[in-house]
């Protein structure tokens, strides 16, 4: 199928602006809004930021190869359809390029995101939620695959920049996106369904993630929630029948909604299920097309529910049950989310260390405490973006880490690291066996120091809390 053409005349029509400069008939390879990157070809787009200009780098991006600028009106450089000023100043190949001028960039390349989305043909299912988003599409997507040409967002493209920039690329057509939502203030969410109009919306579960943003955990769950708006009666939403937060909101969903879940009689239903530890889970899952029985590489009930969540994507678009149990015996965890690593020295890790929130890092610890390892170790890395939340959700965590036996924990970053490893002290943990670092690199060093062969260890913190150092170091030094 012939991929949509990006031209400057389209672009400027989508965006609701204007070639000043240039051929409206020059076609961009692609777009980029970053001039480390961007390459000969492409249409560089100059995002405002809070710490920076994007315009005052687009004559940069023209002469790294860029072949046409979209920029705010009035930028200096734009000149006149005829070459003068700014344009006329380049070298003689780059007389060609196409400037065209937005009364806002952002709003340009989100118009212009919708406008490919629309024109692809393409089903759009959006995910959302606190935890296991990316798992979630991850695994929604490789179930599709069994039968459609299928696309996703980028690693977590999932803002009000990158979900546009990862429609644009809808360009080549493929049958169905999955793409993922992610939020921080009330607001977002809004903004990032009505640039993508999905079709199928996923909502996954409510945390604490972001809780230093909002007042509770309802505050978070009503901003989830509009993962539910600007539906039509065609499209369906796919909720979490465990999580009461969401089945609470779900009612103003103007479209169909499936359920999926656990503990509860829901739609898409896991039963009989056989936690393996590091080798993942079993379980019977019971729809209404029918049962299978399923096993996933991927640990931990947490990643039971995301894939839950997948089937009955996959349900909906028709892939037969039987092929859907079959991928999700080969399912993989994503980089740095729940990967198993087993170093050569017979030290296996658990690297869950992409990012963290409370929920998610008691199912980890669960996880561990269900394992067969001669003693069981965790480095946890401060939970950040927790507000005034902080000291008692890490002090949530320790516990929890008490109550797995842990045969040692290690804690990471600032002051609610520190609580963390002293309330792990206070339920029960010997304070010999719990140590507080400040940063990851110490901690790798006490871990290197602790291990041995037959040990298991997780890792997980927050992503500015750098815990992948953690495994990385031990790779180096161990190979893994």
């Amino acid at each position: 199928m012939t991929a949509i053409p990006l031209t400057a005349a389209s672009v400027a029509a989508a965006a609701g602006g204007a070639v000043v400069a240039g051929d409206p008939r020059q076609i961009f390879d692609g777009v980029s809004i970053d001039t480390r990157t961007v390459r000969r070809g492409e249409l560089f787009i100059a995002i405002r930021g809070e710490r920076f200009d994007g315009a005052e780098f687009a004559a940069a991006a023209i002469e790294a190869g860029a072949d046409g600028v979209l920029v705010p009106r009035g930028w200096p450089g734009s000149g006149s359809r005829s070459g003068s000023s700014g344009s006329a100043t380049l070298s003689g190949e780059r007389k060609h390029v196409a400037v065209i001028e937005v009364a806002d960039t952002t709003i340009a390349l989100q118009s212009l995101g919708r406008a490919i989305r629309r024109e692809s043909g393409a089903k759009v299912v959006a995910i959302t939620g606190s935890a296991g988003k990316t798992t979630t599409k991850e695994v929604t997507s490789e179930l599709l695959s069994a039968r459609y040409r299928v696309t996703r967002n980028r690693g977590n493209f999932n803002n009000h920049i990158g979900l546009p920039l990862s429609l644009i690329e809808l360009r080549q057509r493929p049958e169905i996106a999955v793409v993922e939502l992610g939020m921080n203030h009330a607001g977002e969410i809004s903004t990032l369904v009505r640039i993508a109009e999905p079709e199928v919306r996923v909502w996954t579960n409510v945390g604490e993630a972001h809780l230093g943003f909002f007042a509770s955990l309802d505050a978070i769950a009503d901003a989830k929630a509009e993962i539910l708006e600007a539906a039509r009666p065609s499209d369906l939403l796919i909720a979490n029948g465990d999580d009461p937060r969401i089945t609470a909101r779900t009612g103003a969903f103007a479209g169909r909604v499936i359920t999926f879940g656990i503990d509860r009689d829901t739609d898409v239903r896991a039963s009989s299920i056989v936690d393996r530890g590091i080798e993942g889970v079993s379980a019977r899952v019971t729809t209404a097309r029918g049962s299978a029985e399923v096993t996933t590489p991927l640990v931990g009930r947490g990643n039971l529910a995301n894939v839950l969540a997948a089937i009955a994507v996959a349900l909906e678009f028709d892939v037969p049950l039987p092929d859907i149990a079959a991928r999700v015996s080969t399912l993989h965890p994503a980089s740095h989310r729940g990967e198993i690593v087993r170093l050569a020295n017979g030290v296996t890790v658990i690297d869950d260390s992409y990012n963290a929130n409370p929920t998610a890092t008691r199912r980890a610890i669960e996880v561990l405490a269900g394992s067969r390892a001669t003693r069981r170790f965790a480095v946890i890395g401060e939970m950040l973006e927790l507000g005034l939340h902080a000291d008692n959700l890490h002090a949530e965590v320790g516990r929890a880490a008490a109550n797995a036996a842990l045969d040692g924990l290690i804690a990471v970053g600032g002051p609610a690291a520190r609580v963390l490893a002293d309330a792990a002290v206070r339920a029960g943990m010997a304070a010999a066996s719990v140590r507080y670092c400040a940063t990851s690199d110490e901690a790798a060093s006490a871990a290197a120091a602790t291990l041995r062969a037959g040990d298991l260890l997780l890792v997980k913190g927050s992503r500015g809390i750098k815990t992948d150092r953690v495994v990385d170091r031990l790779k180096s030094e161990w190979g893994g």
